[in-house]
């Protein structure tokens, strides 16, 4: 029996760099790039890590060129020795490299006149197959390219630095595959964020329209949260956005406030935002969380005109001292207690002379836990103009010590949401 012919797909992803192989750099390139095909409707089937390995390198671009007609290669474009791409490009195709004058003069005058060094391992960054159209790099010294080494076949090079690589890609890659790419329709996605609500319960509730064909509707998970990621095609984005926003409208009716917001939004954003409009500020005291509250919060640009402090009070002696705990409620009921988590945040509210509290005391283990309080308790409680209130929770040790600690932010976070929206 003849063996049948590969049939060739869009486009397929090289990420080049040994220190993304070995995990030691997050592979952002690649979800950017996957986000921007996306957007121009291009499919996308296939991504690939491979290290500084010129053997390997050509074989998994000769494996790409029989099944891909594009291929989006990022990193391996510098000047130093483990900078291979080209090189194993060219020679994947038995394709001499050339020079290009306009490519070396660019290079030199983007570096110092008194760094000779630099200049001559840099030059090697002006050779491109002979027959290849450069990509400009207007930021760095490494230019990517437009190459066809054979019929159906497109390799476009990009570097591996983000910066370089976003613009690069803005002013030729789009142009050119807006042209070239073969895209017929345009992809839109949005993801939409859920607390308090796990994920086969969502899906439970949603179960009806996980078929959908057009516009098509996945859950995920991480730790704390869950999300579903809605993505519609249409001629064009003003299309795809049509489709898209009636079945956002009924998931956010069918879910209600257990959907907290989409995109970028964290629950931290949510909760300054919804204090911003009330125009109320927060204080936090934190214990088993160590200040992790307090940093998803002051991470967020503009926290500064809501988010007044907090207290890590991770003795018994601060809580008492700088919250004003009472000594006879830690030694009654112990540090980890709704009894002293709401003291805590009571004492916060009032220390700091702010409109609402936040504390979190709680065991994070992994030793520390008992048979009444095992590791994973946490006490959290909220404080605000009209009341206090606690929830106690038991995260399981299972969750390790960092989960554990991430759980209790978010759920100190939730449990304020929920306050605020109870009492607009």
């Amino acid at each position: 029996m003849s063996e049948q012919p590969i049939k060739k797909h869009g486009v397929e992803i090289l990420c080049i760099g040994t220190e993304l192989l070995l995990g030691d750099i997050l592979n952002s390139n690649a979800r950017w790039i996957a986000k921007e095909l996306a957007i121009l409707g291009l499919p996308h089937y296939l991504q690939t890590v491979v290290g500084d390995n010129i053997a390997r390198l050509q074989r998994a671009v000769l494996e790409a060129a029989k099944r891909s007609k594009i291929l989006i290669t990022t990193g391996g474009l510098g000047p130093t020795p483990d900078d291979l791409t080209t090189e194993a490009l060219a020679a994947a195709f038995n394709m001499p490299l050339e020079e290009k004058t306009e490519l070396w003069i660019d290079i030199q005058n983007k570096m110092s006149v008194n760094s000779q060094i630099s200049s001559l391992s840099n030059r090697k960054q002006a050779l491109l197959p002979f027959n290849a159209k450069v990509i400009p790099n207007r930021s760095g010294t490494a230019p990517g390219m437009i190459w066809h080494p054979k019929e159906d076949f497109t390799i476009l090079t990009f570097p591996g630095v983000p910066s370089e690589l976003k613009e690069m890609w803005t002013e030729t890659a789009v142009p050119w595959l807006k042209q070239h790419g073969g895209a017929t329709d345009t992809l839109i996605s949005k993801v939409l964020k859920f607390s308090g609500i796990s994920e086969s319960t969502l899906s439970d509730e949603v179960a009806d329209l996980l078929n959908n064909n057009n516009p098509t509707l996945a859950p995920y998970a991480s730790l704390g949260e869950v999300k579903l990621r809605l993505t519609a095609k249409g001629k064009n984005i003003e299309e795809a956005q049509k489709l898209l926003l009636p079945l956002e409208q009924e998931l956010r009716n069918r879910v209600g406030v257990k959907c907290y917001g989409s995109g970028n939004e964290s629950l931290a954003s949510v909760v300054l935002e919804l204090l911003r409009q009330r125009n109320e500020t927060l204080a936090i005291a934190e214990s088993c969380t160590g200040g992790g509250l307090g940093a998803a919060i002051s991470a967020l640009p503009g926290a500064s005109d809501v988010f007044v402090g907090g207290v890590i009070a991770y003795s018994n002696a601060i809580k008492e001292k700088l919250l004003g705990v009472p000594k006879e409620l830690i030694d009654n009921h112990g540090a980890v207690s709704e009894e002293v988590v709401r003291a805590m945040a009571k004492g916060a509210r009032k220390k700091l002379n702010s409109d609402w509290g936040i504390a979190i005391s709680g065991l994070a283990g992994p030793a520390g836990g008992t048979k009444d309080k095992p590791v994973g308790t946490v006490h959290i409680a909220v404080a605000g103009p009209r009341s206090c209130e606690s929830n106690p929770q038991n995260f399981g040790a299972n969750r390790g010590r960092i989960g554990i600690q991430r759980l209790s932010v978010l759920n100190g976070l939730e449990q304020l949401r929920l306050l605020l929206l109870s009492q607009s």
